[in-house]
């Protein structure tokens, strides 16, 4: 197999990110960082950039990757297991279980709770597990860290993955949303699940943060996409990708009016790791972009023209009605992220959208061309 490590896109893609985290690389030397749910698409990134900082840069990190790996064990994990193993760490867990004694030996100076299930198609299927992860799993990594600090061994940082979601579909008077925004959301629709066990992830990691001083951030994810999403996640980016991959027309399952900005995953792990190294304790911090805000429609019109421009491909976009009935029910009409806070500790975003969907395309073309 061809270790991805090696693309030119994830390779430059690191690049950029290492100059947007400077100078805090620095802060990963001699440390060890657990990523849960790290097989992931934000575990990838996470996973090869921390490998980059080590392979490239010098800086002596380590990883520990737990995942239950309820989808499989992705092919990109399978080529670093053995090539990466004087470094990094991968345990079959389920995190709503006791940490592993392994984990515990490792004692990890930084911890990243991504182990959930963030792709409405399949929380929809597993509404329980996906609760689970981001409450009991979550409060599972909580006491593991308040016993560290109890036995003088406190880690450095935690960072809980929460979600735009948390917002619902705000009204436009909060359109670009700020944090401070309490949320319009659904406590039984089909996507409270994930919304409303964010929502509580965020409350116990407020309280633990300042009942008990623990060094916890929140981010907030709004609509990341790049390499290493795969491409039966069921979300947009992901099946746009597939259509003009297998030469089909973009197939809308709505009548595309809903708006998103779109975050690519250089912009997005530099401020997930900005929030992790560099923000205050106990606060959430939205990562995403402001500009542009697009209809999913136009969005799947510029997919459409980045295919044909970069492969020759060509797509019409085809609206079409899901045979689910639930399938946009409670879907914000519109998600727009305010990221004064986050441009606070040093996140500025840069990637257009263009540039960006460009290098997602051309790094699937190459994944399936070598990985299947």
């Amino acid at each position: 197999m061809i270790n991805l490590f090696f693309d030119k896109t994830v390779q430059d893609d690191l690049g950029q990110i290492f100059q947007n985290l400077e100078p805090h690389n620095k802060k990963f030397h001699k440390k060890v960082v657990l990523i849960t749910g790290g097989a992931g698409f934000l575990g990838y990134y996470l996973t090869y950039y921390l490998a980059f900082l080590r392979l490239k840069m010098g800086i002596d990190v380590s990883v520990i990757i737990t995942d239950n790996f309820v989808r499989g064990r992705p092919s990109w994990l399978k080529v670093v297991e053995e090539e990466w193993s004087s470094f990094l760490k991968i345990i079959e867990h389920d995190i709503i279980e006791p940490i592993e004694d392994e984990v515990i030996k490792l004692k990890p100076n930084f911890i990243v709770h991504a182990a959930s299930i963030a792709s409405p198609i399949f929380y929809r299927k597993r509404p329980i597990e996906t609760m689970d992860a981001n409450i009991l799993g979550l409060r599972t990594l909580l006491d593991y860290s308040l016993s560290r600090k109890s036995r003088g061994e406190p880690i450095d940082g935690f960072l809980f993955y929460s979600s735009s979601e948390i917002y619902g579909s705000p009204s436009s008077e909060f359109i670009p949303t700020p944090e401070n925004y309490n949320g319009n959301v659904s406590c039984t629709g089909p996507r409270a699940c994930y919304d409303e066990s964010k929502r509580f992830g965020e409350t116990l990691c407020v309280n633990f943060a300042n009942q008990e001083n623990l060094p916890i951030k929140i981010a907030r994810p709004f609509n990341n996409y790049g390499p290493g999403l795969k491409l039966d996640d069921g979300r947009v980016v992901s099946d746009f990708a597939n259509n003009i991959l297998n030469g089909e027309d973009i197939v809308l399952l709505s009548d595309g009016k809903a708006s998103r900005t779109f975050c690519y995953i250089v912009d997005a792990i530099s401020g997930y790791l900005l929030v992790l190294l560099n923000g205050e304790k106990g606060e959430s911090y939205n990562i995403g972009i402001e500009e542009p805000e697009i209809t999913i429609g136009s969005f799947a019109k510029l997919f459409a023209d980045v295919g044909k421009k970069s492969f020759g491909v060509s797509s019409n976009v085809i609206f079409k009605t899901s045979d689910d009935l639930e399938y946009n029910t409670d879907n914000p009409e519109r998600r727009c992220p305010k990221i004064d806070k986050a441009k606070s500790i040093g996140y500025n975003p840069s990637v257009s959208l263009e540039d960006g969907l460009t290098r997602t395309l051309t790094w699937y073309k190459r994944y399936v061309e070598t990985l299947g």
